[in-house]
């Protein structure tokens, strides 16, 4: 559910008599800090009072609309309650803005678009607008409209962090790695602890080749978040395919313990075990895996390996690998093997 911030805007209450002004003053000043409070119940009665006085009193109307969303979860209300601030100012940028807020809670992306850009058209530097719109088209997957909306916004606001790492994500699935590398680098000089752009930047150098830059960038996500799964689990592997051992156990293990039903982890750490002569251990990594995902052909094969070279089992061995080709696996070694035994 989508949050507003409660702000007190200036008022206009022009015309009337200074008494009548002052007491619905009063109300929307009281219902602005109940609201503050979450006293959501108390500052709608406020609000509407002063509205009552009022009835031309657009900040009331916004408040009002804010407090219905907030609090009482009162969507169709608080859309109402916008556009009549809207009605009343026309160039209330603000609620434009949280009227397509609400709009994007209920679901409606069009709305929300074009309350977003009315805002917009009024406050052209409105980041938080400029932001929401952003996230939007993100979410529609209009990818070109994304990447303008957050250049925009980095043009406007350099450290905007949320959207430097939001494009710098939206660069690297269009290919553009160098793009989201320099974005990238430049949010964790911003936030050295921002977990999320470490890994991208570790997955980003791990496709280059680059392993270990990749594996400090892991390193640094795991300091910055010590629960990151899959940050423990890319280690591990990069770490298994250093001769690392040890190491590399000790993340697959961590990976396990935060995601028990990671099967992947469970196979490469079966790998590791085997390679350690950790016989009982690796057998049972590789079973643990399995029994997570049956349909994991991988985990099959390594299991056949692991029988007919480590074990010298061959009759579990073959077993294994019939299973790992009933699943769709192709290696023309196992194939071979298969086929000579049947003739």
């Amino acid at each position: 559910m989508v949050t507003i911030a409660v702000v007190a805007l200036g008022l206009l209450l022009a015309g009337g008599a200074s008494s009548t002004a002052d007491e619905a003053k009063k109300y929307y000043s009281q219902g602005v800090q109940q609201a503050s409070q979450g006293k959501y119940e108390e500052a709608a009665e406020s609000l509407r009072k002063a509205i009552e006085i009022r009835p031309k009193f657009p900040e009331a109307y916004h408040l009002l609309g804010i407090v219905y969303t907030n609090g009482q979860r009162r969507l169709s209300d608080a859309a109402d309650a916008f556009k009549k601030a809207i009605e009343l100012n026309p160039s209330f940028a603000e609620a434009f803005y949280n009227l397509a807020l609400v709009y994007q809670v209920q679901g409606k992306p069009v709305e929300a678009e074009q309350e977003l850009k009315k805002a917009l058209a009024i406050h052209p530097k409105y980041e938080e607008a400029l932001f929401a719109l952003a996230q939007l088209y993100e979410r529609q997957q209009a990818s070109g409209s994304a990447v303008a909306a957050y250049a925009q916004l980095l043009a406007l606001r350099p450290d905007h962090q949320e959207a430097l790492y939001a494009l710098g994500y939206l660069y690297e699935s269009q290919g553009r790695s160098q793009e989201a590398k320099d974005l990238l680098t430049r949010l964790v000089k911003l936030r050295p602890d921002h977990a999320d752009a470490h890994y991208l930047l570790g997955t980003m150098a791990e496709k280059a080749n680059n392993l270990a830059e990749a594996e400090q960038a892991y390193k640094k996500a795991i300091a910055a978040r010590p629960d990151f799964v899959d940050a423990h689990y890319n280690l591990g592997f990069l770490l298994k395919s250093k001769g690392e051992l040890e190491p590399a156990a000790q993340e697959f293990n961590t990976t396990v313990k935060l995601k028990p039903d990671y099967a992947d982890a469970y196979m490469n750490l079966g790998v590791v075990y085997a390679l350690q002569h950790k016989f009982s251990e690796a057998e049972q990594a590789y079973e643990e895996a399995i029994r997570l995902r049956p349909t994991m052909a991988e985990a099959y094969y390594n299991l056949g390996v692991f029988y007919e070279f480590h074990m010298r089992d061959t009759t579990r061995a073959l077993v294994t690998y019939k299973k790992y080709l009933a699943l769709g696996g192709t290696d023309e070694r196992v194939q071979r093997i298969v086929r000579e035994v049947k003739q």
